[in-house]
């Protein structure tokens, strides 16, 4: 591709679970592998999906920024951390904030969180939302539904806020939830993993789910609102790019590999 690549969504820790998945992936869960693999496939920032709200443990390699995430919150109680939070928002390399609702029993319309929004304001960066299924059982998935972000939408009109993973299955809804609210952007991170050892055997089994997620994201004519994410270390980095060119035209490659990410999280890219 003649233009440089954003992935507006990773995570990023030394831990067992990580690096295991990565070498399912076909990996090494290092910073320096990481580098090494971003460079090579012309991906020239990195945005890490935060889990610890601590400052000193929100220190990343230069070319990875950050979304202080809030799953350490339980019932959706951010008020004794406001203060925190905005000392993260404070620094250039803190993009937005994360809230990981099903993970954590709260709905993200609800009005404790006018605050922390408020300062995404502010600030005039993004809350990214996980938004669909979920990797644990005891998660509740009426608080992770595309439809939730429906109303805090049209609640909170001045915040951007992003779907992570497309709302992954629920594509009817989340494609409705952004035709409708501009203020609504998606990424496209973690819809598959592992590492593709076949792509067109890959191609021909998921043909459904491919074909679902081609129409669905085409149905709300809103490319310029969708961005390109790995989920890494969860999946392969250039099978999950030549899997997100098969479900967005050519035409918009550069908008959803690239722009939209630089104008959502950046202003120096």
């Amino acid at each position: 591709m003649d233009f440089k690549i954003i992935d507006a969504h990773l995570h990023f820790a030394k831990a067992d679970y990580f690096d295991e998945i990565a070498i399912k992936a076909g990996h090494k869960n290092t910073p320096e592998h990481l580098r090494a693999f971003y460079e090579k496939l012309g991906i020239v920032r990195g945005v890490v999906m935060g889990n610890s709200i601590r400052l000193d443990e929100c220190n990343y390699p230069d070319f990875l920024s950050y979304c202080v995430g809030l799953d350490t919150i339980t019932d959706g109680n951010f008020s004794d951390k406001l203060s925190l939070v905005e000392e993260h928002l404070k620094r250039r390399e803190c993009v937005g904030i994360k809230l990981y609702p099903g993970y954590r029993y709260f709905y993200i319309y609800d009005d404790s969180l006018a605050p922390l929004y408020k300062l995404a304001v502010k600030y005039n960066k993004p809350v990214a939302v996980h938004m669909g299924m979920t990797a644990m059982s005891s998660a509740l998935l009426k608080y992770s539904h595309p439809l939730v972000m429906d109303e805090a939408a049209v609640k909170f009109p001045e915040v951007q806020f992003v779907m992570c993973h497309f709302g992954c299955p629920h594509f009817c809804d989340a494609a409705a939830v952004l035709e409708k609210n501009p203020n609504v952007a998606a990424d496209l991170s973690g819809l598959i993993e592992g590492k593709i050892s076949d792509f067109e055997i890959f191609r021909e089994k998921a043909k459904f789910y491919i074909e679902q997620l081609r129409g669905w994201l085409s149905y709300p004519d809103s490319f310029e609102r969708i961005m390109f994410g790995t989920d890494w270390p969860l999946a392969n980095l250039e099978d999950y790019i030549n899997f997100v060119k098969e479900v967005i035209p050519e035409s918009e490659y550069k908008k959803v590999f690239h722009d939209n990410a630089a104008r959502i999280y950046f202003s120096d890219i």
